[in-house]
């Protein structure tokens, strides 16, 4: 990732972008119109996979399990301060904030979120291999002859 030309970066940061606003914009429908264990595991699954496209974003050059491990970390933190007060603090003050907080704690979340973003990056190493080999193919993305990438 890190020797791709601009506009390749470019590509994979709109397609995060738009990705994660889809996943915003369905884990709302799922909130609102899925109950029960199906409604939670999904909505835990689509949180863990936001995360995941986030961090993407913010840093679209990183190895891919780093960026994965990073989101699994941020997941299990933010279900780690349930154990307190503040998430149902803050929603009283902001409900809206439950959204991103959650309510209580819950282990079950922690193995939907590695599962989450262990999809989600085994999905975005796979569709940059199909990327990449197809460039190759196509001849593009090769240094020339006798060069090889920094």
């Amino acid at each position: 990732m890190a020797n791709d030309p601009p506009a390749t970066r470019a590509r994979r940061r709109i397609a995060l972008a738009v990705l994660a606003a889809t996943t915003i914009g369905l884990g709302l429908f799922i909130h609102r119109s899925v109950g029960g264990t199906v409604g939670d595991i999904s909505g835990d699954a689509l949180y863990a996979v936001l995360i995941y496209l986030l961090t993407a974003l913010a840093a679209p050059r990183a190895p891919r399990p780093l960026v994965a491990a990073f989101a699994f970390a941020v997941c299990t933190a933010v279900e780690l301060l349930q154990l307190t007060a503040l998430p149902r603090e803050a929603a009283s003050m902001f409900p809206p904030i439950e959204l991103v907080l959650g309510s209580g704690f819950d282990a079950r979340d922690i193995v939907v979120y590695a599962a989450a973003v262990a999809a989600a990056s085994v999905i975005d190493i796979a569709i940059t291999r199909i990327r990449v080999g197809t460039a190759s193919e196509n001849g593009e993305g090769r240094p020339p002859e006798g060069e090889r990438p920094v």
